[in-house]
């Protein structure tokens, strides 16, 4: 069955991880208190996979008083679940087509959302058991509209993803002392939009485990899962963790002095009870597995944290070592975005001849293909056709008829241009770019960074080239002195920030790749200025931004940076973050 999983955010769970999980909820489960028919619910049941797994799974620990209680607006998912279930003779089942969260009732009045029909209900503590895999579809692809009436509805702030809602409907179908076991993205346990879901989940649960599943590629679709196991309480935690677990598994990339095991499937690193480095024969990968206990995070504002006791001790230390994160003193901008790429940026302008447009509407672009740590890449170089200035303190759209090779240019892909409804709409031009941030400040010197990088890329430009929108800049807007962000540039280039990049949000994509968003470099702590050992590091990164030096020099210098780094904050250095 072929998935839009873009639009419908359906993630089909594959039969090893529905067994893992249906295992998990039963485990913990207090079946000796219960003596009523026990009522299991999937409101977002696709393909049927979780519940024909719990059923079985509860039939074969003798359990045989239950209902499934399947949801899905999907009529062919509802049909094949259906199918799959008679198949498989469970007998005492409902799948019903329909939108679980039209269905579920809040406590504010009904809302349409026009994801199906309309549907009315009371579904308010009336399950046992949640197994469920809801969809996970992110703000801009679900609509401003419904995304705004979700918000409203479940009285959510900031950006919204569909299983945020799901979340807080599952849990008021769920009767007090239930269970949920739910297998989410895992966004929601690092980033900043995800605290109110942490809240609310420490704040309704006794929280069993959680699992970040993160780069394992457990799905076929682009999904870092993570499971949250729990059991709904009367009252609230008020925090209370000290029982809960955590277990992290990621692919490891690099080499490790861990003692390695051998086995047959990622599938199995779930079941194994040791931390260490799991090589598997089928996937012919290497991962690493920890587990812990999850802690309470005392900053103001969060609430927890998954670190080991030696990651949080380092951390911390790292932490009360710090003068200053980078958002106390910076503020961190994303590039340009014109959207339309292929109209204004090019490597090959020259290749137009007399149709290029105005030289000096052509500006030098720092792209995340063309920089590393400490240069750019010269056989890639890229141009932006950039028709906006500054004048008089503020940032203006050019005089397109002063320029008329441009004008030309870009009147051959008018239609595309004029297709951006949003830029129309704003009053704008139809040949500007969207987003032109702030041209006064290209020419100061500027720290740029790549949105996705497998490893740290802080480059520092001096040429006034302009950003494009797959990276982020920080420039020092009041001050002409180019130290903070040399020192900036040596810690986060370093062995030592990437561990605490990776301990502190978690983000890795797969391949290892990790996002370097705006809220988790404004995040990266460092010392103060002046101190002997900031001095040092400055020192050695103005050698390594010198365009002549050779790649032996850069190597011995890389080294010598991280021991002085080390130093700054305290600890033994990094030779391998992970």
């Amino acid at each position: 069955m072929k998935l839009d999983i873009k639009s419908t955010g359906a993630t089909f769970t594959p039969r090893k991880l529905a067994d893992f999980l249906a295992e998990k909820i039963i485990n913990e489960f207090d079946f000796d208190s219960t003596s009523h028919e026990l009522k299991i619910l999937d409101p977002a049941c696709g393909d049927g996979e979780l519940l024909l797994s719990i059923s079985k799974k509860l039939n074969t620990f003798g359990i045989s008083k239950f209902k499934t209680i399947g949801f899905d607006s999907n009529g062919k998912y509802v049909a094949e679940s259906k199918k799959r279930l008679d198949l498989s003779s469970i007998q005492n089942k409902e799948i019903i087509q329909a939108d679980f969260l039209q269905m579920s009732t809040g406590s504010d009045p009904q809302l349409e959302f026009n994801f199906g029909k309309s549907k009315t209900g009371d579904l308010k503590s009336f399950v046992d058991i949640i197994i469920s895999n809801p969809p996970y579809v992110r703000t801009q692809i679900l609509g401003s509209k419904k995304a705004k009436l979700l918000a409203k509805k479940f009285k959510l702030k900031g950006r919204v993803d569909l299983y945020y809602p799901f979340l807080i409907s599952m849990t008021k179908s769920l009767k007090t002392g239930g269970i949920l076991g739910v297998i989410t993205s895992n966004r929601f346990l690092f980033t900043k939009s995800g605290e109110s879901v942490r809240k609310f989940l420490i704040d309704n649960y006794e929280i069993i485990e959680v699992i970040d599943l993160g780069d394992t590629k457990l799905f076929d679709a682009a999904v870092l899962p993570a499971i949250f196991i729990g059991r709904k309480e009367l009252k609230k935690t008020n925090g209370k963790l000290d029982k809960t677990k955590f277990l992290r598994i990621y692919e490891a990339l690099n080499g490790s002095n861990r003692k390695q095991f051998y086995i047959e499937s990622v599938f199995d690193v779930l079941n194994v009870t040791k931390d260490g480095i799991y090589n598997t024969a089928t996937e012919h990968k290497k991962y690493k597995k920890i587990k812990e206990k999850i802690k309470k995070k005392k900053k103001k504002g969060e609430t927890w944290t998954m670190l080991t006791n030696d990651e949080a001790k380092w951390t911390k230390k790292i932490e009360s070592n710090s003068e200053y994160t980078i958002g106390d003193l910076f503020k961190v901008r994303v590039g340009i975005k014109t959207t339309a790429d292929e109209v204004f940026i090019r490597k090959n302008w020259d290749e137009l001849g007399n149709e290029k447009p105005e030289r000096i509407l052509l500006k030098e672009l720092i792209s995340q293909e063309n920089i590393d740590r400490w240069r750019t890449h010269p056989n890639c170089k890229m141009k932006v056709l950039y028709p906006h200035d500054f004048k008089d303190g503020k940032k203006v759209v050019i005089n397109i008829n002063k320029y008329p090779k441009a004008r030309k240019y870009l009147e051959k892909y008018q239609e595309k241009l004029k297709s951006r409804k949003y830029l129309i709409a704003a009053g704008r031009n139809w040949f500007e770019i969207w987003v032109p941030q702030n041209p006064s400040y290209w020419k100061k010197p500027k720290l740029v960074f790549p949105d996705i990088s497998s490893k740290p890329r802080f480059f520092l430009d001096v040429c006034g080239s302009i950003v494009n929108g797959n990276c982020y800049w920080i420039v020092n807007e009041n001050n002409e002195s180019i130290d903070p962000l040399l020192l900036i540039q040596g810690i986060a280039n370093s062995n030592l920030m990437t561990k605490y990049h990776d301990l502190s949000f978690n983000n890795k994509l797969y391949s290892g790749r990790r996002r370097y968003f705006t809220q988790y470099v404004e995040r990266y702590p460092f010392p103060k200025l002046d101190s002997i050992e900031s001095q040092e590091i400055i020192q050695i990164v103005k050698e390594l931004n010198i365009d002549s030096i050779d790649s032996t020099s850069i190597k011995v210098l890389e080294e010598e940076l991280e021991i002085k780094v080390a130093n700054a904050y305290g600890v033994k250095p990094i030779s391998n973050p992970g």
